[in-house]
């Protein structure tokens, strides 16, 4: 059993909340897990939404240029596992006093490199190697780099440990009821996108044959998605034509949502258009049909990335068509084939289920290096 310690997690806020998003769920299963959790954050607005209602055992700190006063907080709780996100560099006055805490006698912490989820190749070879730190207080340190993927020689996805339990009690029409949506028995459709150049062929597509052949409800989330679609439909007057006296595309624009309840808006739908590195793990979990829209770089680096994601699915002909479309310049789009897709991603959520979670192996990395 892995004995309580107290982490020290950096989080800076790039864009699109999905660096905040993954440091949230990373400390909050870590304190699930017994832990002691500071997260330094320097823009936690979202988490005013994204969880309200927090965690006991994570404490939510300012990260300002200085530090100020926060860094006392160091005396009562010593830093024992430090946590730089996404590339971050950790204010250097918090680890002067780390290293002045280890010269009194305290304990060097374990210094992870959390790194970006990618199915590339790279990840497996350089998952756990070590950094040694050649300048500053900290020189002579050792930090770890972790990565985030898909496979056994990886540090593997967040999850947490009773996810599945949860998902497996989830009763959808109690939750759109809840959520004051009017179901009707359509197909359920997610959107949480950017701005694909597709979304209006896509619009169109349900609009005109619903989904399978049956009507779509399109469960559209706040923010950059909704702002999308309203820009679409405004253009359009003809979006939604009436076969047999019923619509065949209706649309319903959520609020905010905590992550929680993103995972039951995942869970509820018959097909998922997910966006970013947090919820395209969330939808994998899900276990349903989904559609990434990966982060766009101007230099198109995310093609590749997304094709090794593709291959690590073995997704069918069909999906990965749609995939290159979606995330592309283009405005065209194959047609969706849900029975593959949903087999297709049944079959990776049971191989994933097999390898330990991230969190998991984090403790166990640091166990080792402490």
């Amino acid at each position: 059993m892995n004995r309580s310690r107290q982490w020290d997690i950096f989080c800076k806020v790039i864009d699109n909340h999905g660096d905040i998003g993954v440091c949230w769920r990373l400390s909050a299963d870590l304190a699930a897990r017994g832990q002691q959790v500071r997260l330094w954050v320097d823009d936690a607005s979202a988490l005013e939404w994204m969880a309200p209602a927090r965690h006991p055992c994570v404490t939510v700190l300012p990260w300002l240029e200085p530090l100020g006063r926060n860094i006392l907080r160091l005396g009562s709780a010593p830093c024992e596992v430090l946590v730089e996100a996404f590339g971050c560099e950790i204010a250097p006055e918090f680890i002067a006093a780390c290293a002045d805490q280890q010269r009194a006698g305290g304990q060097k912490p374990v210094w992870i490199n959390l790194e970006y989820l990618s199915a590339e190749p790279y990840v497996e070879r350089s998952h756990a190697l070590p950094s040694p730190v050649q300048h500053g207080p900290a020189a002579g340190w050792t930090k770890w780099f972790f990565y985030p993927g898909f496979t056994p020689a990886t540090g593997g996805l967040l999850r947490e440990s009773d996810l599945m339990l949860r998902q497996a009690e989830f009763d959808r029409a109690t939750w759109l009821a809840a959520q004051h949506i009017e179901w009707a028995g359509e197909k359920l459709v997610g959107l949480f996108c950017y701005e694909p150049p597709a979304l209006a062929t896509l619009l169109h597509q349900f609009s005109r044959a619903g989904l399978a052949g049956e009507s779509v409800r399109l469960l559209v989330a706040a923010g950059r998605a909704a702002s999308a679609v309203r820009a679409v439909m405004s253009d359009q007057i003809s979006l939604q034509p009436m076969m047999d006296g019923r619509r065949l595309l209706s649309i319903s624009y959520l609020p905010l949502m905590t992550q929680s309840e993103f995972d039951h808006l995942l869970w509820a739908c018959d097909l998922n258009f997910v966006r970013g590195e947090d919820s395209v793990v969330r939808a994998l979990w899900a276990g349903k049909p989904f559609v990434w829209q990966i982060y766009p770089q101007d230099d198109q680096a995310h093609q590749t990335k997304l094709q090794a994601f593709l291959g690590m699915l073995d997704a069918p002909p069909s999906l990965r068509e749609f995939h290159q479309a979606w995330n592309g310049p283009e405005q065209d789009l194959p047609a969706i084939d849900g029975p593959r897709w949903s087999e297709c991603s049944l079959a990776v959520r049971q191989r994933l289920l097999a390898q330990p979670d991230l969190v998991s192996q984090l403790l166990e990395l640091v166990a080792k290096k402490s």
